[in-house]
């Protein structure tokens, strides 16, 4: 045998396969909830038997079903499942989704839980309003942290290098008030963390508001964050104060529930 020369066993065979299999259930989403095999293949650069094969387990497991309608795959009850297990056991969700019950009955609108996904910030929990008229949200979908209100909060209390990742990258423009210029995303970073909410008027989704606050857990570090998001209607200038301050409590309330008390790391500031 050279020397050199990696050779394939059956241990990495069946590695790669675990990781291809998670690749392909990793690569639905909101915009793509029903996939082809032959669209997964090029997407994920795999050859057509190989993403064939491992669908037809992933099926037989559950955790992809057939659509008869398009004849490609969407994702099935055992991924459901898995997910429901993971959310009860989050200590953060746990303890923040009374609050968010509690501030939806405060402000009349939507409430969330998000946390950082990278870069991006992606929703976690969700309570609906009980207006005729809503914002259309989804669970686990990756939003731009830049341009909403909880991304905002999460980058604004964390490490400056995700804000310079982010701008590395590009602040790409999604309606005419997205922040794209690095100056004033930094300079609204520093108004975030001055006021202790963070505010997102129609820079992702025209039409739309957004108000969150931070939430922290018992070391003070921000793991989390709170928001309502509404119609801009709805959400005017004359209500974003009281709406603010109610946003805010959320965030303390269960950052309470969480260990963290504010009198103790007041005493270290001294």
């Amino acid at each position: 045998m050279r020397r050199g020369r990696r050779v394939k066993t059956k241990t990495t065979s069946r590695l790669s396969s675990v990781q291809n299999a998670l690749r392909i259930l990793k690569s639905f989403s909101t915009y793509q909830p029903v996939q082809k095999v032959s669209e997964l293949a090029v997407e994920l650069g795999l050859a057509k038997s190989t993403v064939s094969r491992l669908v037809a387990t992933l099926v037989s497991e559950g955790f992809l079903i057939k659509d008869d309608d398009s004849r490609g795959y969407r994702l099935g009850l055992s991924v459901l499942t898995l997910g429901g297990i993971v959310t009860n056991n989050l200590e953060i969700y746990k303890e923040a989704a009374p609050v968010l019950n509690k501030l939806v009955n405060n402000t009349g609108e939507t409430a969330h839980l998000a946390i950082l996904d990278g870069i991006d910030t992606i929703y976690i929990h969700k309570e609906e309003c009980h207006h005729p008229v809503r914002i259309l949200t989804h669970i686990g979908r990756k939003n731009p942290s830049y341009c909403t209100s909880t991304g905002k909060v999460l980058l604004a209390f964390n490490d400056d290098y995700l804000v310079e990742e982010i701008i590395k990258q590009g602040l790409r423009s999604f309606t005419s008030n997205t922040i794209t210029d690095p100056i004033l995303l930094k300079s609204e970073l520093d108004q975030v963390r001055k006021q202790n909410y963070a505010l997102s008027t129609e820079e992702l989704t025209e039409g739309t508001k957004s108000i969150a606050a931070p939430i922290r857990d018992h070391r003070g570090k921000v793991v989390c964050a709170v928001n309502i998001v509404g119609p801009i209607q709805r959400m005017n200038d004359y209500h974003i104060p009281e709406m603010a301050k109610r946003v805010i409590e959320a965030g303390n309330e269960a950052s309470k529930r969480l260990g963290y008390d504010e009198r103790y790391f007041k005493k270290l500031r001294f």
